[in-house]
């Protein structure tokens, strides 16, 4: 059936982030339900695709023109559930949320809420889905400053888009991510070190300290050690990420397989093979074996095929090692 058919493309353009192509699936669905009589059904689809389109193009347009290009902005939908992390992680990222949503009760007493964290640890191990969570939690939008285009040769430039952010971050609450933040918060003394980027982070270091908003400064980083020490002490918080443990490998899985997950898979082998895998890399080779299951009309995700393709993140991971 040419319904059977669209549905299966529908999904298909769903997991490989093409939104176009699925709201264009999506019209050709209300127009097949229009020609069956279902005109109600027709045209609840055809406002759904419409609200979600507008709500897209409204964010796009929220950013002020001297933003667009240096600020990336996004409002996730990705719920606290869908991290698997361990416990005592899970503990202060809740803490951060319910500081957060008690704010005033916190301002009562002089005091304020978590708000500025720095987030630690290997590439993939969510340290980017952690800021996603909280705007998704806090119902906050989510702004991640583009480091690379942030940083430029020209002295005094950086420092000056550095106030432009922070003026943003007071004047607009969010979530604001400073992704690859090694990038202008590497050690002061390191001696390949330019003067320039000296500058860029003694004034970050003024403008996080001054900053009073009610916004969440998040800096990421993959390597502690280049930090400059100073940083450290001008952040509520400073979370430490690991790479999965068995049990938390198997749990991630489970939750991003859901229906596609098959009853028989060994997960011993599982465990094996997955062994070193972060938590982005794992995701990436289940949202693969779901695609290829759709494609070859599987209904579920069998545990060779979920092996192969875990198999192709260890070997590209081996390759970036070597």
């Amino acid at each position: 059936m040419a319904i059977a058919e669209q549905l299966k493309s529908l999904i298909r353009s769903h997991f490989s982030d093409e939104p176009e192509r699925f709201y264009t699936i999506a019209l050709q669905i209300a127009a097949y339900e229009a020609q069956q009589g279902h005109g109600a059904l027709a045209h609840e689809i055809r406002e759904i695709i419409d609200n979600a389109r507008q709500e897209r193009k409204a964010i796009a347009q929220k950013l002020p023109q001297d933003m667009r290009g240096l600020v990336l902005l996004e409002k996730p939908e990705v719920p606290k559930t869908a991290m698997v992390i361990p416990k005592v992680l899970n503990v202060r990222i809740e803490r951060i949320i319910h500081e957060y949503r008690q704010r005033h009760v916190l301002k009562v007493h002089s005091l304020t809420h978590r708000r500025k964290i720095l987030l630690i640890g290997p590439s993939g191990t969510g340290k980017t889905m952690t800021a996603r969570i909280l705007a998704y939690e806090l119902s906050l939008p989510m702004y991640t400053i583009q480091v690379d285009r942030l940083v430029t040769k020209f002295m005094g430039e950086t420092s000056a888009k550095l106030r432009l952010i922070f003026d943003m971050i007071q004047r607009e609450i969010g979530i604001y991510l400073f992704d690859e933040f090694d990038a202008i918060g590497g050690e002061r003394s390191l001696e390949n070190d330019v003067g320039e980027m000296r500058r860029v982070l003694n004034a970050f270091l003024q403008f996080i300290e001054q900053d009073n908003s009610d916004s969440l400064i998040i800096a990421a980083s993959n390597s502690p050690k280049l930090l400059d020490r100073a940083l450290f002490r001008r952040f509520d918080d400073v979370l430490y990420y690991k790479l999965p443990k068995p049990g938390e490998r198997q749990q991630l899985m489970r939750n991003i397989l859901g229906q596609f997950l098959d009853s028989e898979i060994s997960w011993k082998q599982i465990s094996t093979i997955s062994n070193c895998l972060s938590q982005a890399e794992i995701d990436q080779a289940c949202r693969d074996a779901i695609k290829q299951a759709i494609l070859n009309d599987k209904k579920s995700v069998e545990g060779g095929l979920l092996k192969l393709m875990l198999g192709e993140r260890q070997n590209a991971r081996s390759g970036r090692i070597k």
